[in-house]
Protein backbone atom coordinates (compact mmCIF):
# COMPACT_ATOMS: atom_id res chain seq x y z
CA UNK A 1 0.00 0.00 0.00
CA UNK A 2 1.60 3.53 -1.02
CA UNK A 3 0.54 6.83 -0.17
CA UNK A 4 -0.18 9.87 -3.27
CA UNK A 5 3.20 11.55 -3.74
CA UNK A 6 1.30 15.02 -3.78
CA UNK A 7 -1.89 16.39 -2.58
CA UNK A 8 -4.23 15.85 -5.04
CA UNK A 9 -8.03 16.73 -6.40
CA UNK A 10 -10.50 15.94 -3.56
CA UNK A 11 -11.31 12.48 -2.22
CA UNK A 12 -14.59 11.56 -2.45
CA UNK A 13 -15.99 8.30 -0.35
CA UNK A 14 -19.52 6.88 -0.65
CA UNK A 15 -21.94 6.35 2.05
CA UNK A 16 -24.34 4.15 0.24
CA UNK A 17 -26.87 4.20 2.14
CA UNK A 18 -30.10 4.04 -0.61
CA UNK A 19 -31.80 7.06 -0.48
CA UNK A 20 -29.81 8.29 2.40
CA UNK A 21 -26.55 7.92 0.92
CA UNK A 22 -24.15 10.97 0.93
CA UNK A 23 -20.57 11.53 0.43
CA UNK A 24 -17.64 12.90 2.68
CA UNK A 25 -15.41 14.71 0.63
CA UNK A 26 -11.52 14.75 1.93
CA UNK A 27 -9.04 17.04 0.96
CA UNK A 28 -7.20 20.23 1.41
CA UNK A 29 -9.12 23.63 1.60
CA UNK A 30 -12.08 21.69 0.49
CA UNK A 31 -13.98 24.12 3.13
CA UNK A 32 -14.02 27.01 0.23
CA UNK A 33 -16.98 24.72 -1.12
CA UNK A 34 -18.94 23.93 1.36
CA UNK A 35 -21.56 26.60 0.53
CA UNK A 36 -21.88 25.35 -3.32
CA UNK A 37 -22.33 21.64 -2.11
CA UNK A 38 -24.89 22.66 0.57
CA UNK A 39 -26.83 24.49 -2.21
CA UNK A 40 -26.52 22.16 -4.76
CA UNK A 41 -27.98 19.71 -1.87
CA UNK A 42 -30.59 21.61 -0.23
CA UNK A 43 -31.89 24.29 -2.46
CA UNK A 44 -33.27 27.55 -1.05
CA UNK A 45 -32.26 26.38 3.06
CA UNK A 46 -31.02 28.42 5.41
CA UNK A 47 -28.56 26.78 7.97
CA UNK A 48 -27.19 27.17 11.45
CA UNK A 49 -23.83 26.57 12.77
CA UNK A 50 -22.88 24.69 15.91
CA UNK A 51 -19.66 25.09 16.77
CA UNK A 52 -17.10 25.42 19.88
CA UNK A 53 -14.96 28.74 20.99
CA UNK A 54 -11.96 27.43 19.68
CA UNK A 55 -12.84 26.57 16.21
CA UNK A 56 -15.24 29.46 16.07
CA UNK A 57 -11.92 31.70 16.41
CA UNK A 58 -10.35 29.90 13.47
CA UNK A 59 -12.33 28.47 11.17
CA UNK A 60 -16.22 30.21 11.84
CA UNK A 61 -16.02 33.12 9.59
CA UNK A 62 -14.65 31.19 6.52
CA UNK A 63 -17.34 28.98 7.08
CA UNK A 64 -20.18 31.68 6.87
CA UNK A 65 -18.28 33.36 4.04
CA UNK A 66 -18.21 29.76 1.73
CA UNK A 67 -22.18 30.27 2.60
CA UNK A 68 -22.71 33.31 2.16
CA UNK A 69 -21.09 32.92 -0.99
CA UNK A 70 -23.68 30.56 -2.04
CA UNK A 71 -26.45 32.52 -0.94
CA UNK A 72 -27.36 30.25 2.08
CA UNK A 73 -28.76 32.81 5.20
CA UNK A 74 -27.11 32.17 8.17
CA UNK A 75 -26.86 31.96 12.10
CA UNK A 76 -24.13 30.33 14.84
CA UNK A 77 -24.30 28.90 18.48
CA UNK A 78 -21.12 28.26 19.89
CA UNK A 79 -20.91 26.19 22.62
CA UNK A 80 -17.91 25.53 25.06
CA UNK A 81 -14.71 23.05 24.55
CA UNK A 82 -14.85 19.28 25.77
CA UNK A 83 -16.69 16.74 26.62
CA UNK A 84 -18.93 18.82 29.47
CA UNK A 85 -20.92 20.35 26.68
CA UNK A 86 -22.28 16.89 25.68
CA UNK A 87 -24.47 16.88 28.06
CA UNK A 88 -28.55 17.49 28.84
CA UNK A 89 -27.65 21.49 29.70
CA UNK A 90 -25.88 21.28 26.05
CA UNK A 91 -28.36 19.56 24.35
CA UNK A 92 -30.94 22.03 25.82
CA UNK A 93 -28.72 24.89 25.23
CA UNK A 94 -28.36 23.67 21.42
CA UNK A 95 -31.61 23.01 21.17
CA UNK A 96 -33.32 26.00 22.03
CA UNK A 97 -30.69 28.11 19.75
CA UNK A 98 -32.27 26.32 16.82
CA UNK A 99 -35.67 26.86 17.43
CA UNK A 100 -34.71 30.56 18.17
CA UNK A 101 -33.36 30.71 14.94
CA UNK A 102 -36.79 29.16 13.57
CA UNK A 103 -34.42 26.36 11.96
CA UNK A 104 -37.29 24.34 10.11
CA UNK A 105 -37.85 21.08 8.49
CA UNK A 106 -36.24 21.82 5.21
CA UNK A 107 -33.13 24.07 6.46
CA UNK A 108 -29.97 22.54 8.13
CA UNK A 109 -27.89 22.23 10.95
CA UNK A 110 -23.97 22.61 10.22
CA UNK A 111 -21.82 21.14 13.17
CA UNK A 112 -18.43 23.04 12.37
CA UNK A 113 -16.31 21.25 15.09
CA UNK A 114 -14.65 17.89 16.43
CA UNK A 115 -16.77 15.16 17.90
CA UNK A 116 -18.28 16.85 21.12
CA UNK A 117 -19.80 19.42 18.82
CA UNK A 118 -20.63 16.64 15.75
CA UNK A 119 -22.70 14.59 18.40
CA UNK A 120 -23.74 17.48 20.26
CA UNK A 121 -25.47 19.16 17.38
CA UNK A 122 -26.39 15.97 15.36
CA UNK A 123 -28.25 14.76 18.40
CA UNK A 124 -30.27 18.03 18.37
CA UNK A 125 -30.68 18.14 14.45
CA UNK A 126 -32.18 14.39 15.18
CA UNK A 127 -34.98 15.52 17.89
CA UNK A 128 -35.61 18.98 16.62
CA UNK A 129 -38.84 19.23 14.72
CA UNK A 130 -38.43 15.20 14.75
CA UNK A 131 -35.82 15.52 12.53
CA UNK A 132 -33.82 18.12 10.72
CA UNK A 133 -31.14 17.68 7.94
CA UNK A 134 -27.38 18.44 9.01
CA UNK A 135 -23.79 18.57 7.57
CA UNK A 136 -20.74 17.34 9.41
CA UNK A 137 -17.84 19.87 8.84
CA UNK A 138 -15.86 18.02 10.99
CA UNK A 139 -11.97 19.90 12.54
CA UNK A 140 -10.10 16.98 14.32
CA UNK A 141 -8.24 13.96 12.92
CA UNK A 142 -10.60 11.99 15.38
CA UNK A 143 -13.65 13.45 13.88
CA UNK A 144 -12.53 13.26 10.56
CA UNK A 145 -12.26 9.68 10.53
CA UNK A 146 -15.02 8.47 13.13
CA UNK A 147 -17.19 10.41 14.69
CA UNK A 148 -18.49 12.35 11.75
CA UNK A 149 -18.79 9.49 9.56
CA UNK A 150 -21.99 6.86 10.23
CA UNK A 151 -25.04 8.85 11.76
CA UNK A 152 -23.98 8.19 15.51
CA UNK A 153 -25.43 11.15 17.57
CA UNK A 154 -25.77 11.92 21.14
CA UNK A 155 -24.70 12.85 24.43
CA UNK A 156 -22.95 11.40 27.84
CA UNK A 157 -24.94 10.54 30.78
CA UNK A 158 -23.45 10.96 34.36
CA UNK A 159 -23.18 7.49 34.36
CA UNK A 160 -21.45 6.64 31.06
CA UNK A 161 -20.40 7.52 27.48
CA UNK A 162 -22.87 8.32 24.85
CA UNK A 163 -25.73 6.21 26.58
CA UNK A 164 -28.50 8.80 25.30
CA UNK A 165 -28.93 9.58 21.52
CA UNK A 166 -29.94 8.17 18.37
CA UNK A 167 -29.01 7.13 14.94
CA UNK A 168 -28.83 10.24 12.24
CA UNK A 169 -27.23 10.61 9.06
CA UNK A 170 -26.09 13.22 7.99
CA UNK A 171 -26.22 14.51 4.36
CA UNK A 172 -22.77 15.48 3.67
CA UNK A 173 -19.53 15.14 5.39
CA UNK A 174 -16.78 17.59 4.47
CA UNK A 175 -13.30 16.61 5.79
CA UNK A 176 -10.96 19.39 5.29
CA UNK A 177 -7.74 18.52 5.66
CA UNK A 178 -6.10 21.73 6.29
CA UNK A 179 -7.67 22.34 9.42
CA UNK A 180 -5.96 19.96 11.07
CA UNK A 181 -3.00 22.24 10.99
CA UNK A 182 -4.27 23.92 13.74
CA UNK A 183 -5.12 21.25 16.16
CA UNK A 184 -2.60 20.65 19.18
CA UNK A 185 -0.55 18.09 18.79
CA UNK A 186 -2.29 16.07 21.98
CA UNK A 187 -5.35 16.44 20.07
CA UNK A 188 -4.28 15.51 16.84
CA UNK A 189 -2.40 12.05 18.24
CA UNK A 190 -5.60 11.08 20.52
CA UNK A 191 -7.37 11.12 16.53
CA UNK A 192 -4.14 8.93 15.30
CA UNK A 193 -5.49 6.14 17.88
CA UNK A 194 -8.74 5.82 15.74
CA UNK A 195 -6.79 5.43 12.55
CA UNK A 196 -4.57 3.07 14.09
CA UNK A 197 -7.82 1.09 14.76
CA UNK A 198 -9.32 0.98 11.17
CA UNK A 199 -5.51 -1.19 10.80
CA UNK A 200 -6.02 -3.03 13.27
CA UNK A 201 -9.53 -4.29 12.79
CA UNK A 202 -9.58 -5.53 9.25
CA UNK A 203 -6.75 -4.69 7.25
CA UNK A 204 -3.33 -5.28 8.43
CA UNK A 205 -1.32 -3.99 5.27
CA UNK A 206 -2.79 -0.26 6.33
CA UNK A 207 -1.59 -1.01 9.91
CA UNK A 208 2.09 -1.97 8.25
CA UNK A 209 1.67 1.52 6.03
CA UNK A 210 1.01 3.39 9.26
CA UNK A 211 4.31 1.70 10.79
CA UNK A 212 6.07 3.46 8.20
CA UNK A 213 4.09 6.88 7.23
CA UNK A 214 3.08 8.17 10.41
CA UNK A 215 5.41 11.43 10.48
CA UNK A 216 3.71 12.09 6.94
CA UNK A 217 0.38 11.93 8.79
CA UNK A 218 1.77 14.31 11.46
CA UNK A 219 3.60 16.27 8.99
CA UNK A 220 0.36 17.35 7.07
CA UNK A 221 1.83 15.30 3.91
CA UNK A 222 -0.64 13.50 1.13
CA UNK A 223 -0.59 10.70 3.49
CA UNK A 224 -2.68 12.12 5.87
CA UNK A 225 -5.68 12.49 3.38
CA UNK A 226 -4.60 8.79 2.67
CA UNK A 227 -4.51 7.93 5.69
CA UNK A 228 -8.27 9.51 6.34
CA UNK A 229 -9.50 8.17 3.08
CA UNK A 230 -8.46 5.09 3.73
CA UNK A 231 -10.33 5.10 7.46
CA UNK A 232 -13.08 6.39 6.19
CA UNK A 233 -13.84 3.73 3.61
CA UNK A 234 -13.39 1.08 6.07
CA UNK A 235 -16.26 3.08 8.36
CA UNK A 236 -18.03 3.13 5.37
CA UNK A 237 -18.33 -0.32 4.05
CA UNK A 238 -19.05 -1.54 7.95
CA UNK A 239 -22.08 1.12 8.23
CA UNK A 240 -23.36 0.54 4.92
CA UNK A 241 -23.56 -3.16 6.12
CA UNK A 242 -24.86 -2.86 9.54
CA UNK A 243 -26.07 1.00 10.06
CA UNK A 244 -27.40 0.29 13.49
CA UNK A 245 -24.68 -2.00 14.84
CA UNK A 246 -27.03 -5.35 14.85
CA UNK A 247 -23.51 -7.22 14.13
CA UNK A 248 -20.23 -6.39 12.67
CA UNK A 249 -20.19 -2.40 12.98
CA UNK A 250 -19.73 -3.60 16.88
CA UNK A 251 -15.87 -4.29 15.69
CA UNK A 252 -15.75 -0.47 15.19
CA UNK A 253 -15.86 -0.31 19.14
CA UNK A 254 -12.37 -1.89 19.15
CA UNK A 255 -10.41 -0.28 22.30
CA UNK A 256 -13.83 1.27 23.46
CA UNK A 257 -15.83 -0.79 26.15
CA UNK A 258 -12.12 -0.05 28.12
CA UNK A 259 -11.83 3.26 26.77
CA UNK A 260 -15.34 4.71 28.14
CA UNK A 261 -15.05 3.08 31.18
CA UNK A 262 -11.91 5.09 31.41
CA UNK A 263 -13.12 8.61 29.84
CA UNK A 264 -16.05 7.67 32.78
CA UNK A 265 -13.45 7.56 35.55
CA UNK A 266 -11.84 10.22 34.61
CA UNK A 267 -14.65 12.70 34.55
CA UNK A 268 -14.85 12.83 31.03
CA UNK A 269 -11.95 15.36 31.47
CA UNK A 270 -9.38 16.50 29.70
CA UNK A 271 -7.35 14.38 31.70
CA UNK A 272 -7.76 11.44 29.40
CA UNK A 273 -8.93 12.55 26.01
CA UNK A 274 -11.27 9.88 24.00
CA UNK A 275 -8.61 8.82 21.84
CA UNK A 276 -5.83 8.30 24.44
CA UNK A 277 -8.70 6.47 26.14
CA UNK A 278 -9.19 4.12 23.11
CA UNK A 279 -4.96 3.87 22.58
CA UNK A 280 -5.03 2.08 26.18
CA UNK A 281 -7.94 0.42 25.03
CA UNK A 282 -6.51 -0.99 21.96
CA UNK A 283 -3.45 -2.46 23.95
CA UNK A 284 -5.91 -3.60 26.73
CA UNK A 285 -7.46 -5.36 24.70
CA UNK A 286 -4.59 -7.06 22.59
CA UNK A 287 -3.46 -8.15 26.19
CA UNK A 288 -6.42 -9.56 27.17
CA UNK A 289 -6.73 -11.82 23.52
CA UNK A 290 -2.81 -12.45 24.35
CA UNK A 291 -3.95 -13.61 27.88
CA UNK A 292 -6.63 -15.62 26.88
CA UNK A 293 -4.37 -17.28 23.77
CA UNK A 294 -6.05 -15.81 21.04
CA UNK A 295 -2.55 -14.13 19.78
CA UNK A 296 0.92 -14.81 20.44
CA UNK A 297 2.07 -11.71 23.43
CA UNK A 298 4.62 -10.48 20.32
CA UNK A 299 1.12 -9.10 18.33
CA UNK A 300 0.62 -7.42 21.49
CA UNK A 301 3.75 -6.07 21.97
CA UNK A 302 3.65 -4.84 18.25
CA UNK A 303 0.31 -2.86 18.65
CA UNK A 304 1.54 -1.14 22.14
CA UNK A 305 4.82 -0.48 20.60
CA UNK A 306 3.47 1.91 17.40
CA UNK A 307 0.85 3.42 19.24
CA UNK A 308 4.00 4.49 21.99
CA UNK A 309 6.27 5.73 19.09
CA UNK A 310 3.63 8.26 18.47
CA UNK A 311 3.52 9.56 22.40
CA UNK A 312 0.18 7.78 22.55
CA UNK A 313 -0.48 6.34 26.48
CA UNK A 314 -0.34 2.74 26.21
CA UNK A 315 -1.11 1.56 29.80
CA UNK A 316 -3.31 2.48 32.93
CA UNK A 317 -0.38 4.03 34.87
CA UNK A 318 -0.18 6.77 31.90
CA UNK A 319 -3.28 8.14 32.78
CA UNK A 320 -2.59 11.79 34.53
CA UNK A 321 -3.68 11.56 38.40
CA UNK A 322 -3.64 6.94 38.03
CA UNK A 323 -3.27 7.04 41.79
CA UNK A 324 -7.07 8.88 42.10
CA UNK A 325 -9.94 6.59 43.39
CA UNK A 326 -12.17 4.95 40.98
CA UNK A 327 -9.15 4.60 38.60
CA UNK A 328 -7.06 2.53 40.10
CA UNK A 329 -9.86 -0.06 41.42
CA UNK A 330 -10.60 -3.34 39.16
CA UNK A 331 -14.00 -3.14 40.92
CA UNK A 332 -14.72 0.20 39.98
CA UNK A 333 -13.99 -0.17 36.10
CA UNK A 334 -16.07 -3.31 35.55
CA UNK A 335 -19.13 -1.41 37.47
CA UNK A 336 -18.13 1.30 34.48
CA UNK A 337 -17.78 -0.92 32.04
CA UNK A 338 -21.28 -2.60 32.97
CA UNK A 339 -22.97 0.45 31.74
CA UNK A 340 -21.75 0.14 28.40
CA UNK A 341 -24.38 0.28 25.38
CA UNK A 342 -22.72 -3.32 24.15
CA UNK A 343 -23.78 -5.23 27.45
CA UNK A 344 -26.81 -7.27 26.17
CA UNK A 345 -28.36 -8.87 29.47
CA UNK A 346 -25.44 -8.28 31.79
CA UNK A 347 -23.14 -9.60 29.88
CA UNK A 348 -19.84 -7.36 28.55
CA UNK A 349 -19.27 -7.77 24.68
CA UNK A 350 -15.20 -7.19 24.20
CA UNK A 351 -13.36 -6.77 20.47
CA UNK A 352 -10.66 -8.99 21.02
CA UNK A 353 -7.92 -10.18 18.35
CA UNK A 354 -7.39 -13.36 16.30
CA UNK A 355 -4.35 -11.19 14.54
CA UNK A 356 -3.15 -7.82 13.94
CA UNK A 357 -5.30 -6.66 11.45
CA UNK A 358 -8.43 -9.41 12.82
CA UNK A 359 -11.00 -7.97 15.22
CA UNK A 360 -13.71 -10.52 16.56
CA UNK A 361 -16.31 -9.78 18.57
CA UNK A 362 -16.36 -12.08 21.99
CA UNK A 363 -19.47 -11.97 23.99
CA UNK A 364 -18.50 -14.30 26.38
CA UNK A 365 -15.77 -13.50 28.08
CA UNK A 366 -15.82 -14.44 32.08
CA UNK A 367 -16.05 -11.09 33.94
CA UNK A 368 -13.72 -12.67 36.70
CA UNK A 369 -11.47 -13.04 34.09
CA UNK A 370 -11.54 -9.82 32.93
CA UNK A 371 -11.52 -8.75 36.62
CA UNK A 372 -8.38 -10.41 37.04
CA UNK A 373 -6.52 -9.27 34.07
CA UNK A 374 -7.29 -5.63 34.96
CA UNK A 375 -5.85 -6.47 38.36
CA UNK A 376 -2.64 -7.65 37.41
CA UNK A 377 -2.54 -4.54 35.05
CA UNK A 378 -2.88 -2.11 37.87
CA UNK A 379 -0.46 -3.44 39.71
CA UNK A 380 2.18 -2.44 36.93
CA UNK A 381 4.43 -0.09 38.58
CA UNK A 382 4.00 3.89 36.83
CA UNK A 383 6.91 4.97 35.26
CA UNK A 384 9.57 7.27 36.83
CA UNK A 385 8.93 10.98 36.60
Amino acid sequence: MTAPLKHSDPIIVDVALGDRAYDIVIGRDVLQSLGERVAALRPGARAAIVTDRNVADHWLEKTQASLAAAGIATSHFTVEEGEGSKSYAGLQQVSEALIAARIERNDLVIALGGGVVGDLAGFSAAILRRGVDYVQVPTTLLAQVDSSVGGKTGINSPQGKNLIGAFHQPVLVLADTAVLDTLPQRQFRAGYAEVVKYGLLGDEAFFTWLEANHADIFAGGAAREHAIATSCRAKAAIVVRDEREAGERALLNLGHTFGHALEAATGFSDRLFHGEGVSIGMVLAAELSAHLGMIAETEAARISNHLAAVGLPTHLQDIAGFAQEGLADADALMALMAQDKKVKRGRLTFILFKAVGSAVIAPNVEPSVVRDFLKRRLERRAPAG
